[in-house]
């Protein structure tokens, strides 16, 4: 990580006294000794649970015109030691089709830049690219256009170009078909059954072409399950299906106002949506992944998915959906130059990505993770623990709305079982729920913000010093404000 040099701020009492607390009393969580222990329960990690998904056409640009995208991925590298997880796909994968005749990573026109295309075709170029990036990669094909020929050629190109390929998801959004008059519809009555005998024809007849099982990430729904989702599909497969799927994914955006996006009990509340399908996947020894999802669907909402409020609920949000054994959550980037939850662009920062960074450094390099509360207040603690199953970090979120006037409440929170005689700490914090990036308020995580156009890290790295005292540490986090402690 880049820095200029690092500053160790030890917090006394009179700076406790200078972020004066609300009337509520400390909220005390106790930081389990080991893993297995304290009467959590622990999520096993993926080493990169968090990724990123590309809509379909605007992959090649976001690979090649757009700066930041190579070191905003770079910088997650740098705290796991592992290039996180990409997706390519989206509504588009199924406007798409492979033309083996192209030398162009796609090919389309639109009336405005800012459009996405109605048709359009790529070539093995396309797959080429995708093939270039270090981490794995899942890639979204065709099935909507009902030509499974076509969908094989370029499941084969894949198989062949992307070298870290771990699945191919055949179809996005199979539910919104009938209303987007996609082929395969026509002349059938296309329900949650129809679908899932579809799905699993396609995934054996793919998996048997490219010569692979354990290939297909299926599923890929928005609605919310149970009428689509995996627990439906499951009970419907028999082993030579299950054979060629790899994962079961759904798609979320919760959407809202600022303030109920990132409310902690509410986030909590949205991710049980997903309990029966994820316990379906996992009854049969496979992973559950949200293979799309950000705040606002459509590209986000000017007025929500930009903001410092949506940044923390997409940290919130991560680590609660790992927390819920969802291996991996890819947040969607879309058209390039109109993204309203992008975290970055060709010229600016989304404040989002800050959210995000804080979720990975939070379980980099950990084996597990757990939550510390129950999920029904606005006070959110995690706990990750290393690969001896011991504390290595935990995230304390104040979810408390501050929307820039009046009065800052700030919560204390307590950590008791602490073992070491001071603890630091980085803070994740912005003028409020409604700060922007491209607005001139962007926030800032342990001191350091991320350069608009290039995401390269600067300013001074700053920790804060807390002393330990009988085994417990009490730290003041403002609303609207999380903080990470490190225990190591």
């Amino acid at each position: 990580m880049a820095k200029d040099f690092t500053i160790i701020v030890t917090i006394a009492l009179c700076l406790i006294a200078a972020h004066p607390a609300s009337s509520a009393e400390a909220v005390t969580f106790t930081v389990p000794s080991k893993v297995g222990t304290g009467g959590f329960a622990y999520a096993p990690l993926d080493p990169t649970p968090i990724g990123i998904s590309f809509e379909f056409f605007a992959f090649p640009s976001y690979f090649t015109n757009v700066t930041a995208t190579q070191q905003c991925l770079a910088n997650w590298k740098a705290l796991t030691g592992v290039w996180p997880p990409i997706r390519i796909g989206g509504t588009t994968q199924d406007r798409a089709q492979y033309d083996s005749k192209t030398s162009a990573y796609v090919v389309y026109s639109v009336a405005d830049a800012k459009d996405a295309p109605s048709a359009l075709t790529f070539g093995s170029k396309f797959m080429t690219l995708a093939g270039t990036y270090e981490g794995s990669v899942v890639v979204g094909l065709n099935r909507g256009k009902n030509d499974l020929e076509n969908t094989i050629a370029a499941a084969r190109v894949a198989v062949s170009e992307v070298k870290n390929l771990l699945a191919i998801e055949l179809g996005n959004e199979p539910e919104y078909w009938v209303k987007d008059g996609q082929p395969i519809t026509s002349g059938v009555n296309w329900t949650p059954a129809t679908d899932a005998a579809s799905q699993k024809d396609w995934s054996i007849r793919v998996g048997s072409a490219v010569g692979k099982t354990n290939i297909v990430q299926a599923g890929n729904w928005n609605e919310a399950p149970p009428k689509w989702g995996a627990a439906q599909l499951i009970a419907t497969e028999n082993a030579t299906v299950k054979s060629y799927v790899r994962h079961y994914a759904h798609h979320n955006y919760p959407g809202g106002s600022i303030q109920s996006l990132m409310t902690h009990s509410a986030i909590s509340k949205n991710i049980h949506t997903f309990d029966a399908d994820i316990a379906a996947a996992r009854a049969i020894g496979k992973q559950y992944v949200f293979g799309e999802t950000n705040s606002v669907s459509g590209g986000g909402a000017a007025a929500v998915s930009p903001t410092f409020g949506a940044g923390l609920w997409t940290m919130d949000y991560a680590l609660r959906a790992t927390y819920s054994n969802i291996s991996r959550t890819y947040f969607h980037h879309g058209t390039v130059g109109n993204c309203q939850y992008c975290f970055w662009g060709r010229y600016s920062m989304g404040a989002p990505y800050y959210g995000a960074y804080a979720a990975v450094a939070l379980m980099a390099g950990a084996s597990h993770l757990a939550a510390l509360d129950n999920g029904s207040t606005n006070y959110a603690a995690y706990a990750t623990f290393d690969s001896r199953g011991l504390p290595l970090r935990v995230i304390l979120y104040n979810s408390d709305y501050f929307a820039g006037s009046g009065m800052r409440t700030t919560q204390s929170f307590t950590l008791a079982g602490l073992t070491s005689s001071t603890v630091r700490a980085k803070r994740l914090t912005a003028a409020s729920a409604t700060s922007r990036v491209d607005q001139g308020s962007p926030p800032s995580f342990g001191g350091q913000q991320f350069d608009n156009g290039s995401c390269a890290i600067s300013g001074t790295e700053t920790f804060e010093t807390t002393p330990v005292s009988g085994g417990q540490a009490t730290f003041s986090v403002k609303a609207t404000e999380a903080l990470l402690v490190y225990l190591q």
